[in-house]
This record gives structure tokens, sequence and C-alpha cells, in this order.
């Protein structure tokens, strides 16, 4: 039996395996001990797990993982996710669609503490969706506002999906984080022009909020005047080489428990809930990891990577057809697979194509993970949809995504802004770094 054959063999296994719902990492776990097994040896496989487990998870940069997760859940245990959503609601919750916009800039502060898509939306759920209900927002507008705020998480540095991308690729965490920042800001603010043009154009959709006197703005802005900080000393010092992304983890991590302490907000038993939470997100991580070495080994003596890209090469439709035909594939696997899997597994296939054709691999990272985001929000899995699912009980699955709808076609625009101005991503790591 072929190489090439064995390897086909391997992918429809771990597909079947997927959709029979084994969780991801044992699924890859299985498919390439076998499968380098097959075609290397028992004794080779064995070494393999061993000396990938301890390479990747002795690896410096990964700390940044479990100190970005932490910072986020002491951040929602101490209640400073409320009060930057507070302050937005205070700015601008009296205009039509206003508690629905704060919202997401709600999710895109939090997302600057925590860089997950999930706790951002299960977060920001929790307190947004009571207040978009009493003031009479209709649930598909609330919900979905929810939904795709929560994946601001995975491009607003710091990203757990870009510290991802660049364990498997070897490019610059800081530079991706610097990447990132334009592009998030850009697809928050086309949520809330999505959200204006809803509320405006459909009669109650999102109506008015109540008025907010100066004295009240400028109560909440104050109460806010924490995370801001928190937000800026760390993303700005590495944005300003003061700190390494590790650093910055580090230090943004030790402020937000001294703002719990201090003010008394963050009790032993929270903390203990914020760690335990933190060390579950992160072995999960970490998994999906080493699983995700074990399985590229098996792509390699297979050569399926290289088929593939040689078979893209081939075709006629210049790099930027081959480049929109990979982020079709990117959407379709979207629907299917949950955002990680579909990194570990595509990475080794699709990125020397990138490569070989010219393109950023830094600009590829940002494009990469906003179509893990459109996973995240496109039906039938669309995580976050099951996640706003959770905190809105009485809402129809059906409702929810259908009140995503419109903020993802905002994420094909993004996108498209993206291909067509690669600068967009760029100007930061190019013009702070070089």
């Amino acid at each position: 039996m072929s190489t090439g054959i064995v390897g086909g063999l391997g992918m429809l296994a771990l597909l079947v395996l997927l959709v029979l719902r084994m969780p991801v990492a044992f699924a890859m776990f299985t498919v390439g001990f076998i499968g380098v097994t097959v075609l290397g040896s028992f004794s080779s496989a064995l070494s393999l797990l061993a000396s990938e487990t301890f390479t990747l998870s002795s690896n410096p940069e990964l700390i940044v993982v479990p100190l970005f997760i932490l910072m986020g859940n002491v951040a929602t245990e101490t209640g400073m996710s409320r009060r930057l959503y507070d302050a937005a609601y205070a700015i601008i919750g009296s205009v039509r669609g206003g508690l629905a916009s704060a919202t997401i800039i709600g999710c895109g502060g939090f997302a600057a503490l925590c860089g997950s898509s999930v706790a951002s939306a299960l977060t920001m759920g929790r307190v947004s969706l009571a207040e978009m209900d009493r003031y009479g927002y209709d649930p598909k507008l609330s919900t979905g506002a929810v939904a795709a705020g929560g994946t601001l998480g995975i491009l607003i540095p710091p990203s757990t999906g870009f510290v991802v991308y660049a364990i498997l690729t070897q490019q610059s965490i800081g530079r991706l984080f610097l990447a990132g920042v334009i592009p998030g800001l850009l697809l928050a603010a086309l949520f809330i022009v999505m959200i204006t043009i809803l509320s405006f154009a459909i009669p109650g959709y999102g109506p008015s909020g109540p008025r907010t006197s100066l004295r009240e703005k400028s109560t909440a802005l104050i109460g806010a005047v924490p995370i801001l900080g928190i937000v800026l000393l760390t993303i700005g010092g590495i944005y300003g080489g003061i700190f390494s992304p590790v650093e910055a983890a580090a230090v943004g991590t030790g402020l937000v428990i001294t703002f719990g302490v201090v003010t008394r907000d963050l009790t032993l038993d929270a903390f203990w809930r914020a760690i335990k939470e933190s060390v579950t997100t992160t072995a999960t991580v970490m998994l999906i990891l080493i699983a995700a070495h074990m399985l590229n080994p098996f792509l390699a003596l297979s050569h399926i990577p290289q088929a593939i890209g040689e078979f893209l090469g081939q075709l006629d439709i210049g790099p930027y057809g081959v480049l929109l035909l990979i982020l079709a594939c990117y959407l379709v696997l979207g629907c299917f697979l949950e955002g990680f899997a579909m990194l570990v597994l595509t990475m080794p296939v699709f990125f020397p194509v990138i490569t070989a054709l010219g393109f950023d691999p830094i600009w590829f990272g940002v494009i990469v993970v906003l179509t893990l985001e459109m996973g995240l929000i496109s039906p039938p899995i669309g995580v976050n949809v099951f996640i706003v699912k959770s905190v809105a009980k009485a809402v129809p699955l059906r409702d929810i995504f259908i009140g995503v709808m419109p903020f993802w076609l905002m994420m094909i625009v993004a996108l498209l802004l993206l291909v067509i101005f690669p600068q967009i991503a760029l100007y930061l790591p190019n013009t702070m770094i070089g």
C-alpha cells in the first residue's frame, strides 16, 4: 500500500472520529500515532510522542496561554468586564441599537484581556442579554450581537488563535498580536454599523435605551479606568517594545489579581474558580497542540501536503485564485470543525503553499484567524451560538443563527478588505517592529 493511500485513509479515519464526537486531541493522537507506526515503526512513534510532548510543553512562549487565560478569568470574577460594559452602555446606550453596540465594545475590551472567544461570549452574554431583553430588543439582534461580538476574542490581541498559529508556523507572536489590532477594530466597527442599520431599518428591532446624565457617564467611565489601564499597559508594552508577549502576560495577570485583592472583589473562592477554569482551558489547548505535532509527522511521511501543494500550484488560477480557494475551504470546514482543530489540521497543508506563492505569513495568519472566527458562528457547529444559547435558554437556536447572519456578512466584508488591502494587517508590525 502506497504512502499516499495510507495518508488518505488516515485523514478519512480522522474525519470519522471527529464526526463520532471523539475529542479533537485524542482523534489526532490516535491517527498520528497509528499512521507513524504504519509508515515508520512502533518505536519511532513512541519516541516521537515522548520528544514532541516534552519539546512543546517546555516551550517558554506558550506561557502566554495560561497567563492570559487566567487574567481573563480573574477579570470576570472581579466584575471588571461588567464595568467595561457599563461604561459603553452609559455612553451610547441611549441611541437605537446602543445596547447591542455597547455589547460589541464590551466584547472587544474583554477580548483584550482574555483572548478567548468562548469566554467573551459567555461573560458578555451574562452581562448584557438581560439588559437588552429588559428594554425590548429583538432576541435575534441581542443574541446575534453577543455571539458575533464574542468572536473578537480570537482576533483582538492577546489571542490564543495567534499563539497557536505562531507555534505551528514558527512566526513571531508579537508581530501577530500587532497585526490583529487594526483588523479587530475594523471588524468591531463593521458590527456596530450593521447594528445601526438594522435598528433604523426594522422598527422595534433595536430600540433606544435609557438616557444617562453626565454624572452617570463619568461614574461609569471612572469604573472602567482600571481595566482600560491594564489593557493599555500590557498591550501597549508589547507594541512599545517594553515587554515581550510573555512578560506582558505576567504583568497583566499580576495587575488584575492585585486590583481584585485591593478592592476585595477577588475572594479565595473566586480565585480558586478562576484557577480551575484556567487549568482546564490551558490543558485543552496544550493537548490539541501536542496532538497536532503528533499528526504532522504522519502527514509529512504520507506526502499529502506536498501532493496538495503541487495540485494547487498547477491550477491555472493565479496566486489570488489559490488563496480564494483556500479561504473557501476554511469557510466550508468552519461549518463542521472546531476552530483550533481546523488550524492544526490545515496548516501543514496550506502554509507551505501560501509561502511558496509569496504571501506574507503574518498577513495570512490574520486571514486564517478571521475565518476561524466565522466558523464560531457558522451552522451547524457554531460554538459561540451554543454558548449564547446556554445563557439565553428561552431563545430558539434557529433565531440565534438568524441573528448572527448579518454579522457573518460583515466578516465577509472584513475578509475581502484584508485581501484587497493587506496593509490593514501589516501596517503596525511593519512600522513598529520592522
